[in-house]
């Protein structure tokens, strides 16, 4: 064989090679190491989205957040997730709206990198108080801001409206729990017979193995997605080390202070509102949204079509464009008012 030969063969079997280690290190992760993939994707799509973490302290407390840009003269949007969720439960959602607007997501109090005190920081008033301080320790109410929230995080943000009205220029409440929904769900049938057993069934939205967890997406989603299993068994990996945690919380939420909070505030709330809501939604009835529509006056609904509870996940594209117009349009309103006073 001659010399130049050789050399090819070399360079081929060292760009094999070269090839070979990240693939075989990725096919080792995703087996062996599915959570920390997920962690690795969630690390990519901020790094692609344009997101920083961030952390802001206030007295001991430690908030965790992400942003993207900076305030202007259009008003910020500080997104609340939803139960046992984090600040990139909105990414799917943030691929679709601008770049020029500043975006908030906070870590709610005890998930994720925000800090766990005691169970009274867990209920709704106390998750308002909580979100309360970290808008003021962010100074992101030196102007008011458009509050967006979904399911828990929906409730936080309407009674958060509704006891902070002046931080607030709009809000946008999706599939938000804490009302009283004249139809009942497949979930609310699960919290009966919770409350029956006293608790002793396991919690729909606390899965302890794959199975379960593929049971609770097809139980927050109306659009069926094809999860791996060793996704599946990533994502409970990565909650599992919380579940007392979210037990907790869940205690919480369904509680006499905030099981309605959102309901027993809604004739408070002085804000333009807006309401996205999944007509297929099993865990809180779509008939919510008539309910805060009738106590709100002049409240925009946005009902969507083959779309469950998850409507970040299901309609991410839709729901941007949504939250886009609304905010567009109170902020055309406002100019409008300000030229004929």
């Amino acid at each position: 064989m001659m010399a130049a030969d050789v050399d090819m063969l070399n360079l081929v079997v060292i760009a094999a090679a070269t090839l070979a280690v990240p693939i075989l290190v990725f096919m080792a992760s995703f087996l062996l190491w599915p959570s920390a993939l997920i962690k690795v994707y969630y690390w990519y799509w901020r790094r692609t989205l344009g997101l920083k973490v961030r952390s802001a302290d206030c007295a001991g407390y430690r908030f965790s957040f992400s942003y993207r840009g900076k305030p202007d003269f259009r008003p910020s949007i500080l997104m609340l997730h939803s139960f046992s969720g984090h600040k990139d439960t909105w990414l799917s959602l943030i691929k679709y709206l601008p770049k020029h607007l500043h975006l908030v997501c906070v870590d709610m109090p005890g998930h994720e990198g925000t800090t766990r005190t005691n169970t009274e920081d867990y209920s709704i008033p106390g998750q308002v108080k909580r979100i309360h301080q970290f808008v003021e320790t962010v100074r992101l109410n030196r102007k008011p801001f458009h509050l967006v929230g979904t399911s828990m995080g929906g409730n936080v943000a309407g009674v958060y409206a509704a006891c902070y009205p002046s931080d607030i220029c709009s809000i946008t409440l999706i599939c938000p729990d804490g009302v009283r929904h004249p139809c009942e769900t497949k979930f609310d049938n699960h919290l009966q017979d919770l409350e029956q057993s006293n608790f002793t069934l396991n919690i729909p939205l606390i899965p302890t193995t794959p199975e379960e967890m593929e049971d609770m997406f097809r139980l927050c989603s109306h659009v069926r997605f094809r999860i791996p299993q060793q996704i599946l068994q990533g994502l409970l990996d990565v909650r599992q080390p919380h579940n007392t945690f979210y037990q907790d919380v869940f205690m919480e939420i369904i509680g006499e202070k905030s099981r309605f909070a959102l309901q027993d505030h809604l004739h408070l709330i002085t804000a333009p509102l807006q309401v996205i809501w999944g007509k297929q939604d099993q865990v809180v009835d779509v008939s919510g949204a008539a309910v805060i529509a009738e106590v709100v006056p002049g409240c925009r609904l946005d009902l969507l079509e083959n779309c469950g509870h998850s409507v970040v996940m299901e309609r991410p594209c839709r729901t941007a464009k949504l939250i886009l117009e609304f905010v567009i349009d109170q902020q055309e309103k406002r100019g409008s008012a300000k030229k004929s006073s």
